[in-house]
């Protein structure tokens, strides 16, 4: 046999046109998936970097708001405590003025003004007082301590007596008055 006949096994080469292009083509692919698969690594490692940042600055969100929050408490009594030394102050010059008094107007003028210093002042703090007697009992408003027979028809099932005024603070109630019911 010749060398240049192309049907004869021994004479082919050991690899195959075909062979060679099917051994390129796993490496482009592979170029390809190693490609994709840095980039997917990157994008992990922005993500996880994007989600630490976040999660880091959500902790400092929260610390910030829980200390703001808690300025905020200190600065409100501080605030309640200034308006309120000079009712403090009144008190002191009343106790040094009626100590040797046997007078009892001058004491009840000096608890008078006193009271009403005080009151005005809560007042324009935004407290205000609940007038319940002699209205009717309503649960959100009111704690009924007890029961007794109405003085008069009109007041059963209303308030007879205040033992304890309530007060609001604003539109809410920040102690509930507790009164007596007749029945």
């Amino acid at each position: 046999m010749t060398d240049d006949n192309p049907m004869n096994p021994e004479d082919q080469p050991l690899t195959d046109p075909t062979a060679e292009h099917a051994a390129e083509q796993p490496l482009a692919a592979e170029d390809g998936a190693n490609e994709a698969g840095s980039r997917t690594e990157m994008e992990l490692a922005d993500l996880k970097d994007k989600y630490l940042r976040l999660a880091a600055e959500f902790e400092n969100y929260k610390r910030r708001t829980a200390k703001e929050r808690s300025d905020l408490f200190k600065t409100a009594n501080q605030e309640l405590m200034v308006a309120l030394l000079p009712v403090l102050d009144d008190f002191d010059r009343a106790r040094l003025h009626t100590h040797d008094t046997q007078d009892p107007a001058a004491l009840q003028n000096a608890l008078d003004i006193t009271y009403t210093k005080l009151n005005k002042t809560l007042q324009q703090k935004g407290l205000t007082a609940m007038n319940a007697k002699g209205g009717d009992f309503d649960a959100e408003l009111h704690e009924a301590i007890t029961q007794i027979p109405a003085p008069s028809d009109d007041l059963r099932g209303k308030i007879v007596e205040e033992i304890e005024k309530g007060y609001y603070l604003g539109d809410k109630v920040i102690r509930h008055a507790k009164v007596v019911l007749g029945q």
